[in-house]
């Protein structure tokens, strides 16, 4: 996906740069416990290149569940305080994402595509169906995520960009995407993303998740926050919307003769069992979402 020009894009080139200029959001997630690296930035005429110091720690890749909740407390302190607009963050980022992957849609409904052996094998009976509610309600969600109570959001909030420091302060790295979001919604990311990078047992996931939004809440009552807790879990179970593109993704691959999980290359089988158990957990998310009272 090519690089965007206007500062409202979830693409914008320049994001990254402002962010680390940006002294009032690096105050504000000290408070929180949490580090933005420091950076020098050189700038060019075609463009700018950040150097990032080095940050040595625990990666989020190696998490345990109590340094999950830990980080989730955090971002649950930062993001219970609001942030003041900046020309540069992202407008709109999870339905302009969510909706730009170009994948094979019309496989959710292919009969063959479901055959396939990696598929047929290893995803649970009854997604199929459940991922053709998802995608035939994908703007339902969108529409809700975009109602609920909003905050300055990470929007690639996962294992991979975080690191904890020896001292237990959480660096966040990758804030290319940053921007207006549902308060919650990183956790509808961080959560899911974990299994399907396999740095997280899918088996497990129903722990990390109620762990996770859990603790998100206690760090926002601990900031001061007086808000509902059934808004926040509705925008983190909504936002499982995001990876709407991803099963069909998948079944354009499945017969690929190897598979990658985050650029290495991983056992196919485990990595679809691992996958199709995270994708029907999201699904079911989805559809408490639309049942949900308070939509």
């Amino acid at each position: 996906m090519g690089r965007s020009e206007d500062p409202r894009h979830w693409n914008y080139w320049r994001r990254e740069v402002e962010v680390y200029h940006d002294d009032e959001l690096r105050k504000q997630l000290a408070v929180a416990g949490l580090v933005l690296p420091e950076a020098d930035v050189a700038e060019h005429t075609d463009g700018a290149v950040l150097m990032m110091e080095d940050i040595e720690g625990t990666h989020g890749t190696e998490f345990s569940l109590a340094e999950h909740a830990a980080f989730a407390r955090a971002c649950g302190r930062w993001q219970a305080r609001p942030a003041g607009d900046r020309p540069w963050t992202s407008i709109g980022f999870l339905r302009d994402y969510s909706t730009s992957r170009d994948v094979p849609w019309q496989l959710v409904d292919d009969d063959a595509a479901w055959r396939q052996p990696l598929v047929a094998e290893n995803w649970p009976a009854g997604l199929r169906q459940a991922w053709r509610q998802l995608v035939a309600h994908r703007n339902e969600l969108l529409d809700l995520v975009a109602r609920l109570p909003r905050a300055r959001c990470h929007l690639d909030l996962w294992v991979s960009n975080v690191i904890q420091r020896p001292t237990g302060e959480l660096a966040l790295l990758d804030w290319a995407f940053t921007g207006d979001g549902a308060l919650g919604e990183d956790l509808g990311n961080h959560i899911p993303d974990a299994v399907f990078d396999l740095f997280w047992p899918a088996e497990r996931l129903p722990g990390l998740a109620e762990t996770c939004i859990d603790n998100y809440l206690d760090g926002l009552r601990e900031a001061g926050w007086r808000g509902s807790p059934d808004d926040v879990r509705l925008a983190v179970m909504a936002s499982g919307v995001k990876y709407a593109w991803l099963l069909p993704g998948l079944l354009g691959r499945a017969s690929d003769t190897s598979h990658n999980a985050y650029h290495q290359q991983a056992d196919s089988h485990h990595l679809f069992h691992q996958r199709g158990q995270a994708l029907t957990f999201v699904a079911n998310w989805c559809k408490q979402a639309l049942e949900s009272p308070r939509r």
